[in-house]
């Protein structure tokens, strides 16, 4: 073999060895990228992702939240998902998905709690890997989230009181929770009733029930407290589920037009209601701004930018007078 042949031979194989090289540093990129490697979604160059987990999806008033939420994701380039329970009373499935989420090592989560405690641990958690977690609807017993996105739902369900206390003049009320467990059901009961015992000594709050948002239960609760205070003169529902179980019983028990109903939140069957006299009025919230902010809000803490720690996404008193102005109707759900 003459030393021209060897040298061929050599420059043969030393460039095989760099294709070899190459491919293989392709691959491994490419590994990376398909499964994400571990990283968050926003690595490697691609779009920032950011997880929701909310409370559930059987009221109009989560699709419009994700509505919000897509807007936003639109706008600002960022890739969204949303997913929740089918029912708000599913705790533990919703902190089997908010684990999920964590383990898809996000660039940031969107969290509304169904339990303000119970999430503490994955908090935690989320903190350790540096995710930044934007609590929306309802906070967390925690300061690991950099902002809250919600209704102010103390001074919303004062207003509900106001309206309420305006219509009644006096005598029994009673109230149709939604929940136990999340701030927004909480805070929802304790507005209400804290306005009424300040400001109209002359309405007694007889009861409070707790039905999951469900109307069924909701209803069914409704009809007991009617059966043991016939004499009773409104009930107020906490969200969109309560408040339609309300107006079930009303019509059920043949107290429609006999009892002043006001409700929490909207949703066609509410704003019906309303147009039909069986509820007097509700308080809406601002579902698309709130699933807006949220997206916003994390992408600013993805961005290393700093968040105001609350972020009032505002809320509104509607009856039969105002449904129809603009700025009512921009914020009604069906």
């Amino acid at each position: 073999m003459n030393v021209k042949t060897t040298n061929t031979r050599r420059r043969f194989a030393a460039a095989a060895a760099a294709t070899t090289s190459v491919v293989m540093m392709l691959a491994l990129a490419a590994c990376g990228e398909g499964d994400g490697g571990g990283e968050p979604g926003g690595a490697g160059g691609e779009k920032p992702y950011v997880a929701l987990v909310s409370k559930g999806f059987q009221h109009q008033f989560w699709q419009a939240v994700k509505q919000g939420a897509d807007d936003a994701a639109a706008e600002l380039d960022v890739e969204v998902t949303f997913e929740g329970p089918e029912t708000e009373t599913e705790v533990e499935k919703q902190l089997t998905m908010l684990q999920t989420a964590l383990d898809k090592n996000p660039d940031a989560i969107g969290y509304a709690a169904l339990d303000s405690e119970a999430s503490i641990p994955m908090m935690t958690d989320a903190e350790s890997r540096g995710i930044p977690v934007i609590a929306f609807d309802s906070g967390v017993e925690s300061e690991v989230p950099v902002t809250t996105v919600s209704t102010d739902n103390l001074a919303a369900s004062a207003e509900a009181a106001k309206h309420m206390a305006e219509l009644v003049g006096s005598g029994k009320i009673a109230i149709i929770g939604h929940d136990q467990t999340s701030q927004t059901g909480q805070q929802r009961v304790e507005g209400f009733t804290q306005y009424i015992e300040e400001n109209a000594p002359e309405i007694e709050i007889v009861d409070t029930q707790y039905a999951a948002g469900d109307q069924l239960k909701s209803a069914d609760a409704a009809k007991a407290i009617l059966q043991a205070h016939p004499d009773l003169k409104g009930i107020y529902g906490t969200n969109e589920g309560s408040a339609i179980g309300v107006v079930k019983a009303v019509q059920e028990t043949g107290k429609s037009g006999k009892l002043t109903v006001i409700g929490f939140d909207s949703g066609k069957a509410q704003t019906d209601a309303i147009r039909d006299g069986l509820m007097a009025g509700a308080i809406t919230q601002d579902p698309i701004k709130m699933g807006y902010e949220t997206v916003k809000a994390a992408v600013a803490a993805i961005n290393g930018e700093e968040v105001e720690p609350v972020i009032d996404s505002g809320f509104y008193w509607y009856d039969k007078t105002n449904i129809d102005d603009p700025e009512i109707a921009a914020v009604l759900y069906e």
